[in-house]
């Protein structure tokens, strides 16, 4: 039985009050993080550095969207940890080391997070039950999703950081699921709130000055 625990660690879990004003603390605080950017590849690439971590996003400069978000937090020593992926994932070639742990975890559930404009959305890769043997809930508290299979093969509970850093409730309606190709799909409907943020995020992006590939450096904000 493949069983996983809540992800993200390195995401900053700050309750706010449930206001207009409130729930953009997000934007505010990319806002006043330090910040350089580059166009490169197709891709509108950030990277912010705020007192105790790094976060790096990657934006599509055609749709506008999210297809990046990665973080790095640092040990107690100060030594730098390993990228943590919110969305996307890491498609860097392995390490030596690496590789034969790859080949032998490649039949294993393989979880990612890639968004669309309307929804949070999660691929589960190598999962080739029929999608009657899926059951995708809330928990109790209306913070976590959980997947579970009627088999007992597997089951995930997790959160959703944007969710959180809007101290905001999931909502079972919002819930749909398929299944194709031995994947699992999960979509979560932003609610407007999100939704609004985003766009906000996007506007100010826009506003920013930004160095393309080829340009000698990236001037920090």
């Amino acid at each position: 039985m493949y069983t996983v625990g809540t992800q993200h660690p390195a995401v900053s879990c700050q309750t706010v009050m449930a206001t207009k004003t409130k729930e953009m603390i997000w934007l505010e605080s990319l806002k006043n993080a330090r910040k350089t950017s580059l166009v490169q590849d197709g891709r509108r690439k950030i990277h912010y550095t705020f007192p105790d971590k790094e976060l790096v996003e990657e934006y599509d400069v055609h749709s506008g969207l999210l297809l990046v978000r990665k973080w790095k937090s640092r040990t107690t020593l100060g030594a730098d940890k390993k990228w943590e992926f919110e969305i996307g994932e890491d498609v860097s070639m392995p390490s030596p080391m690496e590789t034969s742990y790859i080949v032998e975890s490649r039949s294993n559930p393989i979880f990612v997070r890639k968004d669309t404009r309307e929804s949070f959305q999660w691929r589960i890769r190598n999962l080739p039950f029929s999608i009657d043997v899926y059951e995708v809930t809330v928990d109790e508290d209306k913070t976590h999703i959980i997947i579970r299979t009627k088999n007992k093969k597997y089951y995930k509970k997790y959160h959703i950081p944007d969710m959180v850093r809007n101290n905001l409730r999931l909502d079972h309606k919002a819930i749909s699921i398929a299944h194709a190709n031995n994947t699992l799909i999960i979509k979560y409907k932003k609610p407007v709130e999100i939704m609004e943020q985003e766009r906000l995020i996007l506007k100010e992006l826009e506003n920013n000055k930004t160095s393309r590939e080829g340009d000698i450096q990236c001037n920090p904000s």
